[in-house]
């Protein structure tokens, strides 16, 4: 049988021309890419209420009428810029809660400096987080602060909450926050204490390099970013998904630094020791067990989560003192669980109807 005969001959010519205008489009689209800047990220209108060294603390200005009484103070990870919680115009978290009548204020981390190398666990604990909360309390004049934290900023806000169990705190939301670091495989393998030689990493570089961190992170996967490159091309003439991989993509190359003694912290309490599963976390000479945080709390875990698996995030529901305590998983990845598409179907109006009655 002629394998022709199967073929529409008479649609070959219209094939052709389709993919050679689309191959043009992509070309003209490539070089648009090439020659022009992504979308302008954390646009939504805010104050700077204070800057010391790395630390930076944010209020934003309300866009409802009706505010509710509780302010939110959002810690963000220490490596991470915080941003992604403020990407565009409609596709912003912060812009969401203000439109909700939330009082938000963010404490958002900037590369530490080399003098800032000693930068200790107890620095963001004992140190940022209180004086952030207190400046949130001078100007929002409430004593009372909701705290969320994501990623890392969620183990942070964790430890200050234990240790500080009687304070200000109202009420704690958690993204994808790891308590049981053994179950953090890769990164296991990363720091495995046989071959990874912290000392001697912190005493000679001083602060733990950008490069480095983001290494960590795409060794996790190792083939993504080349899938999504070929993936853009593919839609280099789609206007909307150019622009949301340039979001996303400029984010998660924006990787910071982590000041050297805080990584050693980690690298040891956490990584090895994993003291805050096993409930011997100390910070300052301070006792940081989180079965001591009695106010309410949610906990937001994504079901597709490469960087913190749900066996690292599972048990901080069960082992926190709580009586009024939800954890909730969302289809999603470690980012599009808080921004994007899949966030604003899901995650958003979820802790909007949760917080909501917990911020009057």
């Amino acid at each position: 049988m002629n394998a022709a005969a199967g073929l529409d001959l008479l649609s070959i010519p219209d094939r052709i021309q389709s993919e050679v205008q689309r191959a043009i489009q992509r070309s003209i689209k490539g070089v648009e890419y090439i020659s022009s800047s992504g979308p302008a990220l954390g646009s939504t209108p805010k104050d700077i209420l204070h800057v010391r060294g790395t630390m930076n603390l944010y209020h934003y200005r309300p866009m409802a009428d009706e505010i509710y009484r509780v302010p939110i103070l959002i810690v963000m990870a220490t490596t991470n810029r915080g941003y992604i919680l403020d990407m565009v115009p409609g596709q912003s978290f912060i812009e969401f809660l203000l439109k909700h009548g939330y009082d938000v204020y963010m404490l958002d981390w900037t590369a530490p400096g080399p003098e800032e190398k000693s930068l200790r666990m107890e620095d963001y604990v004992l140190d940022f987080i209180p004086d952030c909360i207190r400046r949130v309390q001078q100007d929002s004049g409430e004593t009372d602060v909701t705290v969320i934290g994501y990623c890392f900023g969620g183990v942070l806000s964790l430890l200050y909450g234990s240790i500080f169990a009687d304070g200000p705190m109202k009420n704690l939301i958690c993204f994808t926050t790891p308590i049981d670091f053994r179950e953090m495989k890769l990164f296991q393998n990363f720091s495995d204490r046989r071959y990874f030689d912290v000392d001697r990493l912190v005493d000679s570089v001083g602060n733990v390099p950008p490069e480095m961190i983001l290494s960590s992170f795409e060794m996790l996967r190792p083939a993504s970013r080349t899938a999504s490159q070929v993936q853009l091309w593919e839609n280099i003439w789609n206007d909307e998904y150019v622009k949301s991989y340039r979001m996303f993509d400029r984010w998660a190359t924006d990787t910071l630094p982590l000041a050297g003694e805080y990584f050693r912290a980690i690298t040891k309490d956490l990584m090895w020791d994993n003291k805050l599963f096993n409930d011997t976390m100390s910070v300052g000479g301070h006792a940081a067990d989180i079965a001591r945080i009695k106010v309410p709390i949610l906990h937001a875990v994504a079901e597709h989560d490469h960087i913190v698996p749900y066996d690292a995030a599972r048990h901080l529901i069960t082992k926190v003192g709580s009586t009024d305590k939800e954890e909730v998983m969302l289809k999603g990845g470690h980012v599009s669980l808080v921004a994007g598409a899949n966030a604003i179907k899901r995650l958003w109006p979820r802790l909007d109807s949760w917080l909501g009655g917990r911020s009057t």
